[in-house]
């Protein structure tokens, strides 16, 4: 049982899958915090737009 549990602890083989998950993790966190921030200003420039295409299609 020691034998397997020392083979466990020096295994890397899923080291990277775990570190592009927590990179993925930190990019999410990350845009969720940007269009957060943003969403008030990008929801009324998409509102001109629309507006805007409207108008000019008649």
């Amino acid at each position: 049982m020691s034998k397997l549990l020392k083979a466990f602890v020096r295994d890397e083989r899923g080291v990277s899958a775990m570190e592009y998950a927590i990179l993925a993790g930190i990019i999410v966190v990350a845009l969720t915090a940007v269009s957060a921030t943003f969403s008030t200003s990008v929801s009324s420039m998409f509102t001109n737009l629309f507006t805007k295409i409207t108008a000019a299609a008649g």
